[in-house]
């Protein structure tokens, strides 16, 4: 290759990436601002409900955020928020068995779960005539996870995420997000170690933690419900309210925090699929 093609494509880059910064302003300018109309309530016992409605196809969005994320994680216990965000898709106590199953019969679209170092977000698409299984779904887990969460379940899950670690740094650039981590934060900084965590620390993580864990993040004062889609606000606030009740004391919070219960603390069906893997 000669001399002059390298000088000739350099120049062209140049070119292009200071023409490309150079209008950037103004395509920003002239960009649609993004308006989403919303309505939005808070219930007695803290849980905010935000509702976007849009009747274009008879399904709903049901995503539920909270507050808490791998910034919180105690010294020793790096990743302890994704693992957790695990465990919440084995069962609960009024629910044994998967968390997937009852959504896969009802074809839910488009439902997981994802941490980062602010918050832990579930989310699925139902059809509306499902709406009420899924809210009784997550409220259930928000308010009695624990008694369905033993060794072997956590034992299972730490596998799962070491494996996702092992996937995601054995390939190429796949340290770069560690190595950006801990050279942007210092030591101490709630940002310096990544989300996932490391072995040891996945490793240390004990049934104890997992109990502190709940009690003192999943509650609905530290929680955000939206509803978007073939949903209003009366509905929503009917079908959401009906759910709540009793309370438990808070850990982190001076005050007694309520809990958002399922309509019932009878037995639901048995429900049983894969693990999340």
């Amino acid at each position: 290759m000669s001399l002059f093609r390298p000088a000739a494509l350099a120049l062209a880059l140049a070119t292009a990436l200071s023409a490309g910064a150079y209008v950037a302003p103004l395509q920003a300018a002239n960009a649609p601002s993004v308006d989403i109309p919303h309505d939005s309530f808070t219930l007695p016992n803290g849980l905010r409900v935000v509702v976007h409605t849009d009747r274009k196809a008879p399904v709903v969005a049901v995503n539920i955020w909270y507050h808490v994320g791998s910034k919180d994680e105690p010294s020793g216990r790096s990743g302890f928020a994704h693992l957790f965000e695990h465990l919440m898709f084995n069962g609960s106590e009024n629910n044994p068995g998967e968390f997937f199953a009852p959504f896969k019969q009802v074809g839910v679209t488009d439902q997981n779960g994802t941490t980062n170092t602010d918050r832990t977000n579930y989310f699925q698409n139902v059809p509306t005539t499902a709406l009420d299984m899924a809210l009784w779904m997550e409220s259930d887990r928000m308010g009695h996870l624990l008694g369905a969460v033993d060794q072997a379940t956590l034992d299972e899950q730490r596998g799962v995420v070491q494996n996702e670690k092992r996937q995601g740094m054995n390939q190429p650039y796949g340290q770069l997000r560690e190595v950006t981590t801990y050279t942007l934060y210092p030591k101490g900084h709630p940002y310096h170690h990544s989300v996932i965590g490391s072995m040891n620390d996945l490793n240390a993580a004990k049934l104890a933690d997992v109990q502190a864990w709940f009690k003192t993040w999943y509650g609905p004062n530290n929680a955000v419900l939206v509803l978007a889609g073939d949903i209003d606000l009366a509905t929503a606030r009917e079908k959401v309210s009906a759910t709540s009740a009793t309370s438990r004391p808070a850990r982190r919070w001076p005050s007694p925090r309520s809990m958002w219960r399922c309509w019932s603390r009878t037995a639901a069906p048995s429900w049983r699929t894969r693990s999340r893997r």
